[in-house]
């Protein structure tokens, strides 16, 4: 579990530094929370923020929502971290 919990948190990473180089984003906030809690607990703060958080809403803007913590958390490499509950708010707020 160890493992898997360490390989989201290098794929939050690598979206943060994709959003950056690609899309010229520097999610800044999106970063310092992922350092200081770490990618699953991060991702877990971010999806029960309601209305979705403005690092989201600048994705969605950019037409780049596949480099959203929410795209992520919906892999089925990472299915076991996250509850049904939780990914079916990332599928909702992914359609809306």
């Amino acid at each position: 579990m160890k493992n898997l919990q360490q390989q989201f948190n290098d794929a939050m990473i690598d979206i943060y530094q994709r959003a950056k180089k690609e899309c010229k984003y520097n999610a800044s906030r999106f970063l310092q929370v992922v350092t200081d809690k770490g990618g699953v607990d991060a991702a877990h703060s971010l999806i029960q923020k309601e209305g979705g958080t403005e690092g989201f809403i600048k994705l969605w803007e950019l037409h780049r929502l596949d480099l959203s913590a929410e795209v992520l958390v919906l892999k089925d490499e990472f299915r076991i971290l996250f509850t049904d509950m939780e990914r079916e708010q990332c599928r909702d707020r992914l359609g809306k």
